[in-house]
Formats: structure tokens, sequence, C-alpha cells
């Protein structure tokens, strides 16, 4: 699976995925060292609430993948790599276009790797803003992952 696993084939693979894509979200950018990622949450009718902003459970859904394949992207085979938990914080409409930038720094790679490697858990926790066209912040997501060693790796 891992030979398949590259930016450009994650990128077309999660823009055609249908929830991604009945929500309007679209992977606009995947780095070549899955280090950085950007998604798109386009406004649309269909995506929008009672209140004509962009529904929550769109905004909250354009995270929700994106640091574990980033981190099953670095990490490769060697790993497990899950979703573990999650909140997020509404702090304004969103009107337009929403917009996230992803990013994994190589401090973070080298702590996860510290702490694994000889086959513990660890929970690194990850942030990202949700911004609008004009730059005003509309969310902020917080994600804590589940990274392991596999065992015939340990």
């Amino acid at each position: 699976m891992y030979k398949y696993f590259t930016p450009k084939i994650v990128r077309r693979a999660l823009n055609i995925w249908p929830p991604f894509w009945g929500a309007g979200i679209s992977i606009a950018n995947i780095s070549s060292n899955f280090q950085e990622v950007s998604v798109i949450l386009k406004d649309r009718f269909w995506n929008r609430n009672a209140n004509r902003t962009q529904y929550g459970g769109s905004i909250f859904s354009m995270t929700d993948p994106v640091f574990s394949f980033m981190l099953m992207g670095i990490l490769r085979e060697e790993y497990f790599v899950w979703d573990k938990q999650s909140e997020i914080d509404f702090i304004s409409p969103g009107t337009t276009d929403l917009y996230a930038h992803f990013v994994i720094s190589d401090g973070q790679l080298a702590e996860i790797k510290q702490a694994t490697k000889e086959g513990e858990k660890h929970f690194p926790q990850f942030e990202v803003y949700i911004y609008d066209k004009k730059g005003k912040v509309v969310a902020r997501v917080n994600r804590t992952l589940y990274v392991r060693k596999k065992p015939q790796f340990r």
C-alpha cells in the first residue's frame, strides 16, 4: 500500500472521497515530504447552516484525517497512526470559503520517533487554525493522534 501512498495520489484520492467531495472540501496541496498540507472548504448553499454560515460539521470534517495521513506518509509502514481525540473551538462564523494549513515540524517528528522507538504508545497533539478569505480566524482545532511502532519494527 505505501508504495502508492504518494502526495499526488493521496491528494487525488481525498478530493474524490465522498465525505470530502460532498462537503465541498478539497486538498489544495500536499508537500513532497507530507509535512505541509493546505485544505479548502468551499462556501456552497448545501453546506450552510440555518444561519447561512458554513456548517460546523463541515468545518470540523476538513481537519479530520489530515494529520493522520500526514504522519502515515512520513512514518510509512513502520507505524500505526490513528486519530484518538479532537476538539474544536468555533471562534467566528464562516461566511466565505475557508482555509487551513497543516504543518508537522521536524521537532515534532523527532519527538514522536524518540517516544515510540521501543514500541511505546505516543499521543502527539497538533493544532490547526481555520481562516476565512480575509484571514480572520473562524475555528481552532486540536487533534490528538495515537502513534506506535508496529511489532515487526520494534
